[in-house]
C-alpha cells in the first residue's frame, strides 16, 4: 500500500497519471474560442504564436511554485488555504468572496458561451446572427450542469471521462488534417508569416496575453492533489514540466493549424475558429464533428468549474470565514446545493449580459492576482515557518516564483492602463469584500 499523506489520502498518482491530469484539466474551451479575440488585438501570426509560448512559460513558473505549497499544505480549499496560511484570514476571505461574486460566475459564463455557440454552429445556425438563442442555450447549459452536480457526482465523472477523449480527438484531428490536407483547400505557409500591417502596441500584447492565460488556466489543479502524488519531490516537477510543455506544443500547433488554413484577418473574424477551419477542409461534416467534440469538452469544463467553488466555501465555513448556509448539504443527495445554485444563478446572469471576451478577461484579472499572492506566500512561509514539512521545493527558487509574480503584476498594470474601467470595476468588487469581512467575520476564530 502507498504511504498515506497527512490527510489520510494514499499516494496513488504516478508520473504519467499526473501528467494526464495537468493536460486534461487545463484543456477546456479556451483554445477553441480565444484565438479570434487574440488575433483582433494582435493581427500578426508570429506574435500570436509567441504569446502562446510566453503564456506557457508563465504558467510553468506558476505551476512549479504552487506545487511546493500543495505538497506542504494538502488541505481542502487549495488557494484559500495557501492564502490564509501565508497572508492571514483576510486574504483567504477575499479569495472566497471573489469566487462568489466574480470568479466562478465569469468562468461558468465564458465556458457556457463556447458551448452555446458551437451547439448552434453544429446545427447550421450562425450564433452571431442568433445571439439571443446562443446565450439562452449557454444559460441552459449552466442550469443543467448545476442540476447534474446537485443530484450527484457519478454523471459528472462520466462526462469528464468522455470529454478527455473528445478534446484530444478534436485537437488531434484538427491539427493533423489541417497540415496534411490544408494545401488543397487554400491553406498557405504565407498565412503564418503575413501580418495585416496594423500597428500593435505593448498594451494590445498585454491584453491578448490575458486571453491566452484563460486557455492555460487550470495549471494549478495538480497542486491540489500534491498530497496524493507518489514521490512528490521527483514526480510533481516532472509532471508539471512535461504536462505544461505538452500544452504549449498542443496550443501552438492548434494555432499553426488555424493560421495555416486561414489568414490572420479571417481568424480575427472567426469566433468559432475550430469549426471554420474544419469547414474549409471538410465542409459541413467537419463542422458538425468538431462542434460536437468542443461541446463535450466545454460541458465537461462547465461541470468541473461548478464543482470547484463548494470545496472552497466548505473550507471557509469550517474556519468561520463564510456563511454556513452557503455550505449547506442537501439532505438527500449529500451535495452542496446552495453553493451550486448560487454559482449557477450568477453565471446565468453574466452569460446573458456580457461578451465572451469580457467574461474571460474578468476571470483572469480576478483570479490570477490571487495566484501570484499565493506564490508570493512561498517566500513568507519559508522565512516564518522554516520547520514546515516540504516534500517538494520549487525548482529554481527564488527566480522561478519571481518570474510568475512579475508577469502577473505586468499584465494587471497593463490592463489598468489600457482597459481602465473594466479592470477597476473588477478590483473594486474584490475590495468590497473587506468591509464584509470586518463586519461579519473579522472577530470570529476557527
Amino acid at each position: 500500500m502507498s504511504p498515506a499523506t497527512s490527510t489520510g489520502l494514499p499516494r496513488r498518482l504516478g508520473l504519467w497519471s499526473s501528467v494526464a491530469l495537468v493536460i486534461g484539466i487545463t484543456i477546456g474551451s479556451g483554445i477553441f474560442r480565444s484565438p479570434a479575440g487574440i488575433a483582433q488585438k494582435v493581427p500578426n501570426p508570429i506574435l500570436i504564436l509567441g504569446l502562446w509560448v510566453a503564456g506557457g512559460i508563465i504558467t510553468l513558473c506558476g505551476a512549479l511554485s504552487l506545487a511546493e505549497l500543495a505538497a506542504a499544505l494538502p488541505e481542502t480549499g487549495g488557494f484559500y488555504a495557501y492564502l490564509r496560511e501565508g497572508w492571514g484570514r483576510l486574504a483567504g476571505f477575499l479569495f472566497g468572496w471573489s469566487q462568489l461574486v466574480l470568479i466562478r460566475a465569469s468562468a461558468l459564463g465564458g465556458i457556457a458561451v463556447t458551448f452555446g455557440e458551437y451547439f448552434l454552429r453544429s446545427c447550421g445556425v450562425d450564433p452571431v446572427e442568433h445571439f439571443i438563442a446562443a446565450r439562452a442555450l449557454s444559460a441552459g447549459a449552466i442550469a443543467f450542469a448545476a442540476g447534474v452536480n446537485i443530484i450527484g457526482v457519478n454523471l459528472g465523472a462520466a462526462i469528464v471521462g468522455v470529454s478527455t477523449v473528445a478534446k484530444f480527438s478534436a485537437l488531434a484531428v484538427l491539427i493533423v488534417t489541417s497540415l496534411v490536407l490544408g494545401a488543397g483547400h487554400g491553406a498557405s505557409i504565407g498565412h503564418l508569416t503575413t501580418a495585416t500591417g496594423a500597428p500593435i502596441g505593448v498594451g494590445s500584447l498585454g491584453l491578448a496575453l490575458v486571453s491566452v492565460l484563460w486557455a492555460y488556466d487550470g495549471f494549478g489543479d495538480l497542486s491540489f492533489a500534491g498530497g496524493e502524488v507518489k514521490d512528490p519531490q521527483r514526480n510533481l516537477p516532472r509532471a508539471i514540466i512535461i504536462g505544461t510543455l505538452a500544452l504549449i506544443v498542443i496550443y501552438v500547433m492548434a494555432n499553426v493549424a488555424y493560421l495555416y488554413v486561414s489568414p490572420v484577418e479571417s481568424v480575427a473574424r472567426s469566433p468559432l475558429v475550430a469549426a471554420d477551419t474544419m469547414f474549409a477542409l471538410f465542409g459541413r461534416v467537419g463542422v458538425v464533428l468538431v462542434s460536437i467534440f468542443v461541446m463535450i469538452s466545454s460541458f465537461s469544463s462547465l461541470n468541473g468549474s461548478m464543482l470547484a467553488s463548494p470545496r472552497i466555501f466548505f473550507a471557509m465555513a469550517d474556519d468561520g470565514l463564510f456563511f454556513k448556509s452557503i455550505a449547506r448539504v442537501h439532505p438527500r443527495f449529500k451535495t452542496p446545493h446552495v453553493a451550486i445554485v448560487l454559482a449557477a444563478v450568477l453565471g446565468m446572469i453574466l452569460v446573458l449580459s456580457r461578451s465572451f471576451e469580457a467574461l474571460t478577461n474578468t476571470f483572469v484579472l480576478a483570479i490570477w492576482p490571487f495566484y501570484a499572492l499565493s506564490v508570493a506566500a512561498i517566500y513568507r512561509l519559508r522565512r516564518l515557518r522554516p520547520e514546515m514539512p516540504r516534500p517538494y521545493k520549487v525548482v529554481g527558487y527564488p527566480v522561478v516564483p519571481a518570474i510568475f509574480i512579475a508577469a502577473v503584476i505586468g499584465f494587471v498594470v497593463n490592463a489598468l492602463i489600457n482597459d481602465t474601467l473594466n479592470t477597476s470595476l473588477t478590483f473594486l468588487l474584490i475590495l468590497a469584500g473587506i468591509p464584509v469581512y470586518y463586519v461579519a467575520f473579522g472577530k470570529k476564530r476557527r
